[in-house]
């Protein structure tokens, strides 16, 4: 049976319960649409559980394979620096797993819908 490839979605992390189970939020969502493949989420700082302990329980799953998603908006110092720093040492303790870092959000037209959407809901 071939390894299952697995998907890391990764946010900042908060000192706010409510902010960290966004999170939680979308990997389930994602799970309803790639159900082939393991997903699990981590936060990069603050909360748990942390990089690390998604990678291993994507690499405790079977996988070989990990495409991270940091759901940040914007490229920064965390997204091209911290992640993948901690990504290099988690990855000291899974010989043979291989992650890839995917852009974070950025700018994409379906974002604008769902902007737009926030601001009409807005009016009276």
């Amino acid at each position: 049976m071939k390894n299952p490839s697995a998907i890391l979605l990764v946010d900042h992390g908060s000192r706010v319960e409510s902010a960290n189970r966004l999170i939680e939020d979308v990997a389930e969502a994602i799970r309803g649409r790639c159900p082939e493949a393991v997903v699990e989420f981590a936060h990069m700082e603050i909360a748990s559980p942390g990089i690390a302990e998604g990678i291993a329980a994507c690499a405790a799953a079977g996988a070989s394979s990990i495409d991270l998603h940091p759901y940040f908006l914007a490229t920064g110092r965390h997204t091209s620096e911290s992640i993948p720093a901690l990504v290099e040492e988690a990855l000291k303790q899974h010989p043979g797993v291989e992650v890839r870092i995917s852009e974070p959000l950025g700018f994409d037209p379906r974002i604008i819908e769902v902007v737009l959407e926030r601001i009409e809901a807005l009016k009276p």
